[in-house]
């Protein structure tokens, strides 16, 4: 019964510290400097024509930025992705868009392989890399870029919102990231914490991924985004969490899709921190208060607990992108199956080391590095 209540207890508090979380402006507080004059070279590793690829692609290709290359790699010249890129560089022929076709692979994570065929390429010092299901504003690259004029900072990262495709497990994708995972970042950064980087933007300068190796110190890595900043802040550097906030299209056209998606997702999580990973139960706050609730026996203060951390969930969803998006009490009743699903996959996540990515399985190892199953 205590522990029921206690666990209740937690939920309640834990949903509290993340309304009073997203309330506070997180952010670069970088000088304004002028960085129209600085170079910059983006890198996209492509595989496949998915969910909105041509519209994701294009937010890059019509930035404000004066002084910008784009590289865009695939393994293979037959991938879809191939053709979205050569459909824009006949629409944009002035800029300088450039498609890399290598199958070279370098150690066991596609991406990171991909991104070693297309450094070669880049004509920069200033280098932005950012997922192919990312979409940015037009003012994207000389924001993100800004702190990096900062020789103390090593390596800028961006916060996301979930851009959700049709269906209800697209909706549910979209809950997990806006409304579980970004605002457990948020609260980790407003205590302290400066683990987080994300492949939804990761800029540093071109000596800085010198002086770490390259990518080739990460190729094997499940989690590189996670790993890159990692060895960049041992360097002495700072990580800064960029003003900006992008999209990131979420298209899970069955439960299946989606259950795969998000396992691999929390299981890089756990890779990389196991301890944070294993006490991040609290942050499943409605079911697990429920759970609590049911554990105390349905004490008036357990009940209590529950109705805070239910309020406290439902204020969550009402600060999220939904409200932008108009689909806030429409999509309310989404809220108690998104969780009681994302919880249950928590729990699984636990139960083998196994990962789907790009229809491969592999296996993740103690340091995180991948394994291919045969």
């Amino acid at each position: 019964m205590v522990f029921g209540a206690l666990l209740a207890a937690l939920s309640a508090g834990y949903s509290l510290l993340v309304a009073a979380a997203l309330r506070m402006r997180l952010g670069s507080s970088a000088a304004r400097r002028d960085t129209t004059m600085v170079p910059v070279t983006v890198l996209k590793p492509l595989c496949g024509d998915e969910h909105e690829l041509y519209e994701n692609l294009r937010s890059f290709c019509v930035q404000e930025h004066p002084h910008i290359q784009i590289i865009f790699g695939v393994s293979d010249a037959a991938d879809p992705a191939a053709q979205v890129v050569q459909r824009l560089q006949r629409e944009f022929p002035d800029l300088d868009l450039c498609l890399v076709v290598d199958p070279t692979t370098h150690g066991s994570n596609r991406k990171v392989g991909n991104l070693i065929n297309m450094a070669s390429k880049a004509r920069h010092e200033y280098l932005l890399l950012a997922d192919s299901d990312i979409r940015v504003g037009r003012d994207y690259v000389s924001r993100v870029v800004r702190p990096l004029l900062d020789p103390a900072v090593g390596i800028v990262t961006c916060l996301y919102r979930a851009r959700p495709g049709p269906g209800l497990w697209s909706e549910c994708g979209a809950m997990f990231i806006d409304e579980w995972f970004i605002p457990s970042v948020r609260v980790a950064t407003v205590l302290g914490s400066q683990s987080f980087t994300s492949g939804a933007t990761i800029g540093l300068r071109r000596d800085v991924l010198a002086s770490i190796g390259g990518f080739p110190a990460v190729a094997d890595q499940l989690a590189d985004d996670f790993k890159l900043g990692e060895q960049v802040r041992s360097r002495g550097l700072r990580t800064v969490v960029s003003d900006v906030s992008v999209e990131t299209t979420v298209d899970e056209p069955t439960l299946g899709c989606l259950a795969r998606h998000q396992v691999r997702w929390l299981r890089t999580v756990r890779s990389v921190q196991p301890l944070g990973y294993a006490g991040s139960a609290i942050t499943f706050s409605l079911p697990v208060a429920a759970l609590g609730a049911a554990l105390a026996g349905g004490t008036p203060l357990a009940l209590s607990l529950l109705g805070v951390a239910a309020a406290g969930r439902l204020a969550l969803h009402m600060m999220g992108p939904g409200r932008r998006r108009g689909t806030l009490w429409r999509k309310s009743w989404v809220i108690p199956l998104a969780d009681v699903l994302l919880f249950g996959l928590w729990c699984w996540s636990f139960f083998g080391p196994e990962v789907t990515w790009r229809r491969e399985r592999y296996r993740v190892t103690r340091d995180g590095s991948l394994r291919p199953v045969a």
